[in-house]
């Protein structure tokens, strides 16, 4: 009896320490889980933290680019400076002077004037000169004209540059801080909207550089990049994934689009240097060249997303077309296609903003270059906007560093609204089998 009941005392003890055992296992389990979750959650909260540290430093530096200090001056149009038969080539600059050692009558050693002439842009005698050729019934009156302030002046009214330094730590001497406080004092100081950063190209003067040369530059590359690569990406991936016989080859040719995905962009740069500017002859920094460039860096990521997008029609829609009668070129045209367009469409927005965002090619084939003047056509030198933000971003002068971080708050407003565009789409078109 002493045995059954310890046998039965044994059979009952098993399944406890079983479950004892399972309990345990789910626990550690549970806690492993815990963890890996605490982790993930704090990975992205790290992103997050970063990218907001990121896009407050950018907005706190280049929010004041889209603003501009401006300088009221009461010009006298002299008749004996601007006359009629010279108006286009007369003393302008010399107007501005003038003007100026007229409101500052005290001010008379040399080193002196220079420093007072250097309260205003040289943008002012450009204004004046448009001014006279526009109406020339004002010459013999005395106007008052708002001219851009030179971009030291600009940085000092945006608080960039202190007052409460030492004269020898600081761009401004004590005498130029005076004749600013007058001009306060009279209201001839005013901060407006800096329609110049939008309005025109680059320059040398900081307060002068504008990203319209450069916005439309990477808008000619676009739509360049576009015009190729979409049509020839999704013909492409259309017969790799619907008419390509499954052999060697077309496998080869699929392992080399997926690597060409991860090839660096300025591998396409020095491609680009050694066949269209070398071989070919085309011009240098220009749209044209820039746009067949970034087609070569976007071919892999449309055939890429195109084919994932031809995937994900159920095999049912082609066995019901070709059911009824249709060839496999009707099956695709109009059937597979339609269904599969919101993911083409989604991945060569994305492969568009990438482009947008590239600046290693463009560099390798010219575009790096000084451009002022905004280009009109496909093969007129030109810009873009990644290749601005590099160029301002080695300048010395301290304006160019909001200006830096305004060109690249534009840009992010580009690659941002692509993006949700391509979400939008794919939200909105894309249907679930």
């Amino acid at each position: 009896m002493n045995r059954v009941a310890v046998n039965e005392t044994i059979s009952v003890m098993k399944p406890k320490r079983a479950i004892e055992t399972v309990s345990k296992g789910l626990r550690k389990r549970y806690r492993a889980e815990r963890r890996f979750r605490m982790l993930g959650l704090a990975a992205v909260i790290a992103s997050l933290l970063f990218l907001t540290i990121m896009f407050i430093s950018i907005f706190g530096k280049g929010y004041t680019a889209f603003f501009q200090t401006y300088v009221k001056l009461n010009v006298y149009f002299d008749p004996e400076t601007l006359r009629e038969d010279t108006l286009a080539r007369a003393d302008y600059p010399g107007l501005v002077k003038k003007t100026m050692r007229v409101m500052f009558p005290e001010v008379q050693g040399r080193r002196d004037k220079r420093n007072l002439y250097k309260l205003v842009s040289s943008e002012a005698a450009f204004q004046l000169r448009a001014m006279v050729l526009r109406n020339p019934d004002i010459i013999g009156q005395e106007i008052p004209v708002w001219v851009p302030a030179d971009d030291d002046i600009d940085m000092l009214m945006k608080g960039h540059i202190r007052r409460d330094v030492p004269e020898s730590e600081r761009r401004l001497n004590d005498k130029q801080l005076a004749w600013l406080d007058r001009l306060s004092a009279d209201d001839r100081i005013q901060t407006r909207f800096n329609w110049t950063f939008i309005r025109s190209g680059d320059s040398r003067e900081p307060e002068l550089a504008g990203i319209l040369g450069a916005a439309v530059g990477s808008f000619l590359t676009l739509l360049v990049t576009l015009l190729l690569s979409f049509p020839i990406g999704v013909a492409a991936a259309v017969y790799l994934e619907e008419l390509a016989p499954k052999n060697r080859w077309t496998d080869l040719i699929e392992v080399n689009i997926n690597n060409l995905a991860a090839v660096p962009s300025i591998v396409f740069g020095l491609l680009g240097l050694a066949v269209f500017l070398n071989f070919f002859g085309l011009p240098r920094s220009a749209p044209l060249v820039g746009g067949l460039v970034l087609t070569l860096m976007t071919f892999p990521t449309i055939i890429i997303a195109s084919r994932a997008a031809l995937q994900s029609v159920p095999p049912s829609i082609r066995e019901a077309a070709l059911g009824i009668g249709a060839s496999k070129m009707q099956m695709i045209v109009h059937h597979v296609l339609p269904l599969a367009l919101p993911g083409i469409l989604t991945g060569t927005i994305i492969g568009m903003a990438r482009a947008l965002g590239e600046t290693a090619p463009l560099l390798m084939i010219g575009m790096v270059a000084f451009i002022v003047d905004v280009p009109q056509g496909f093969n007129d030198p030109s810009t873009a906007l990644p290749v601005q933000i590099f160029l301002w971003a080695d300048s010395p002068e301290r304006a160019f560093v909001e200006k830096t971080s305004a060109a690249i708050i534009v840009l992010l407003g580009f690659l941002i609204t692509m993006n949700a565009a391509a979400v939008m789409l794919r939200k909105k078109y894309e249907r679930r089998w």
